[in-house]
């Protein structure tokens, strides 16, 4: 690999001579404009804007617009002139927690090697990265523009991996995420054991980029003048904007546990089926309580009635007492037995008063 800089990482009064190099390569298969009619390359010509005439590369130079509106032409040593173009120093600012970085912001990465005899600095950075697990966040300037990155550790290896400003990430607004959707506890629970079972370490290894593979297999067979892949057609008679969800969530999630060889514990069936009781329960609460009130309204007629009733009885029992006193006076020498069945009467008539109220004149009438 060659390296696109050379300078030094500064912390404090600490030097680490390093050399950068680009972590990462572009293996997409890239197209060129042609010809369609004969496949003949198409190029392009740096041509002026005033009368058409084609320019070399070596005579074509930069311009930048000044405020005014002219043409400023810089050339490469002007622009080598500028104080961050000279300096050659990858300057850290502050060590932030690794957690604080989202990985959004990650951009570009680039290794970063030794670049003198001895590598201990270099060493004892990476060591004290590692066991603060810290980010060391930085500023350098690369290709005529100053960039934040930050330095961290990557297999052994210190990596420089520059930072998108905040003004280049654009703000999260989704109008598909106005209304919130609500979802149910099995539904969560059935979706952790999904993932669950499909929970493994990262091996990126084993993925392949098969746009590219396929590509190339096209690219072969068109060649070779035959055809790779056939495409079968798709019914869309059925299909709208996408708007629809799945009819059944849950059953989704556990049919796909169910796929993958976990288990899906009918727990969550008893769920559903707690919630419908509960649904259900609540309209028959409901129910209940509007035919309580209207029972409610109806029975103050009936207690009504039955307050009355205690008056007759208490006329019965008056009447009772009286015919009792004269059968007393009237018996005389048997005044003593008499008494006793007029009170064996009372009693009785306490149970049923209505019914024992002829029972009692039966004896007046004997005594007489």
């Amino acid at each position: 690999m060659r390296s696109i800089w050379k300078g030094e990482v500064s912390f404090g009064l600490v030097n680490v001579p390093v050399k950068v190099y680009s972590a990462t390569e572009d293996h997409d298969l890239h197209a060129r404009q042609v010809d369609k009619k004969d496949g003949v390359r198409i190029r392009y010509k740096k041509v002026r804007d005033d009368n058409g005439e084609e320019v070399e590369f070596s005579d074509i130079a930069k311009a930048y617009e000044s405020e005014d509106g002219e043409m400023v032409i810089l050339t490469k040593e002007d622009l080598a002139s500028l104080p961050v173009e000279q300096s050659h120093e990858i300057e850290v600012t502050e060590f932030v927690p690794a957690d604080q970085v989202d990985p959004v912001a990650f951009d570009n990465a680039y290794f970063l090697e030794p670049a003198s005899r001895s590598n201990r600095a270099y060493v004892l950075m990476r060591e004290a990265l590692e066991s603060t697990d810290r980010l060391a966040i930085c500023t350098f300037t690369l290709r005529n523009r100053t960039r934040l990155c930050a330095l961290r550790v990557y297999k052994d290896i210190l990596m420089l991996q520059t930072l998108l400003w905040p003004d280049e990430i654009r703000p999260a607004i989704l109008e598909g995420l106005d209304k919130e959707a609500k979802v149910r506890p099995q539904e969560v629970k059935m979706a952790a054991s999904l993932i669950e079972t499909m929970a493994a370490d990262f091996e990126p290894e084993k993925y392949e980029d098969d746009y590219q593979l396929q590509l190339k297999e096209l690219i072969e067979a068109k060649a070779a003048g035959g055809e790779a892949f056939t495409v079968e057609e798709k019914d869309t008679s059925g299909d709208d904007d996408g708007d629809d969800e799945v009819a059944d969530l849950l059953a989704a999630l556990r049919a796909s546990v169910k796929d993958r060889g976990g288990k899906a514990d009918d727990a969550d069936d008893q769920d559903d089926e707690s919630d419908d009781d509960e649904d259900s329960g609540s309209a028959k609460k409901t129910a209940s309580k509007k035919s309580g009130s209207s029972s409610a309204k109806k029975t103050p007629a009936k207690k009504t009635a039955a307050k009355k009733a205690p008056a007759k009885k208490a006329a019965a029992k008056k009447s009772i007492a009286k015919k009792s006193t004269s059968s007393k006076s009237d018996s005389g020498s048997s005044g003593s037995s008499t008494a006793k069945k007029s009170t064996a009467s009372k009693s009785t008539a306490k149970k049923a008063p209505a019914k024992k109220s002829t029972a009692r004149k039966t004896p007046a009438k004997k005594s007489a």
